[in-house]
């Protein structure tokens, strides 16, 4: 196992302000850039030291710690503005730059603190940080909706963006919705219970429900985001196997600035008529080389509920691979 490098240098002139405004409030920028280039930044002051294991990126690190500390006298820095230097700088264009193990990312929440079991669950929670769109396709139980939940949370206790946005498109599963007794909400209520469950463990029920009151959460079906543009939001979208091509494109059109969206699906469970492609299984299509956006493929290894669901998933994955190889019978 390789050895860390490391280099310690000086910002200045030696100034309070300016080395906060490098900073960001608790560190933030900081973490960002770390993130981002796979290294740890320690300050003493305008004291610095990058430490990591490729040596490329502590010089990448460096010299964009320099260059923003440069820009402090005269410019206010929020982590968009980071992002924006981050991506001038093409940090990302030196393959050694991403043959790093991805730094580990703890969600803090009200139930405690959430990692990633597993490589897949902790590059997803990695690239969800690092990237404004991120696509987490895999079979049930793998933590996908969950976790970016728990990153949706954090994002707002942290004040990073001012609201949640979680949508599901309402396909009925077999049953048709106009038979169901209610108005559109009560109708609806039943697809988004698990985006519920989810909230309440992690904000508790009463939270939960003072944040719906001031629509700093918002819960809806698909169709509702049609015309809308999401600023400053943190936006889910989930069962996305069951969108349109159509559909697809509306909701990752809608994302504005400071915005993060998450996708999440099975491409295994698609309830939609069988002539309709699935909008998730076009987008892997067209927008897998697309920079900025990034995608986290689970398995059935990843599963984290019952071990006998991993084993049934696998059983399942077993039929139709053999289906696809001869024609089911």
């Amino acid at each position: 196992m390789s050895h860390p490098h490391q280099t310690n240098f000086l910002l200045e002139p030696a100034d309070i302000e300016r080395l906060a405004n490098l900073a960001g409030p608790f560190d933030s920028h900081l973490r960002q850039i770390e993130l981002r280039l796979g290294v740890e930044i320690a300050n003493r002051g305008n004291v610095f030291r990058v430490t990591g294991r490729d040596a490329g990126a502590i010089e990448r690190a460096k010299k964009l710690l320099q260059s923003l500390y440069a820009e402090t006298d005269h410019e206010v820095f929020d982590s968009h503005a980071i992002a924006l230097r981050l991506s001038e700088a093409n940090v990302d264009d030196d393959p050694a730059s991403v043959a790093y193990t991805p730094q580990e990312v703890a969600v803090k929440v009200k139930r405690g603190t959430i990692r990633g079991r597993g490589a897949n669950q902790a590059k997803y929670l990695h690239r969800i940080t690092t990237h404004d769109i991120n696509f987490g396709i895999g079979p049930a139980g793998t933590g996908k909706t969950f976790l970016a939940v728990a990153m949706a949370v954090e994002a707002l206790n942290e004040s990073r963006v001012q609201r949640l946005v979680l949508v599901r498109p309402a396909v009925e599963a077999g049953e048709k919705l106009g038979f169901l007794p209610g108005d559109l909400s009560q109708k609806v209520d039943p697809y988004l219970r698990p985006l519920y469950d989810a909230l309440y463990e992690m904000l508790g029920v009463e939270k939960v429900a003072k944040l719906l009151e001031r629509n700093v959460i918002e819960i809806a079906p698909l169709a509702y985001m049609r015309g809308r543009t999401l600023n400053d939001a943190f936006v889910i979208l989930d069962e996305a196997q069951n969108t349109t091509i159509e559909q697809m494109k509306m909701f990752l059109t809608r994302l504005g600035f400071g915005s993060t969206a998450v996708v999440t699906g099975d491409l295994t469970q698609i309830d939609l008529p069988k002539h309709v492609k699935s909008g998730l299984r076009d987008a892997i299509d067209v927008l897998r080389d697309v920079d900025g956006v990034s995608f986290t493929f689970f398995e059935a290894r990843d599963v984290v509920r019952h071990p006998l669901v991993a084993r049934i998933v696998s059983a399942y994955e077993r039929r139709d691979a053999a289906d696809a190889a001869t024609g089911p019978a």
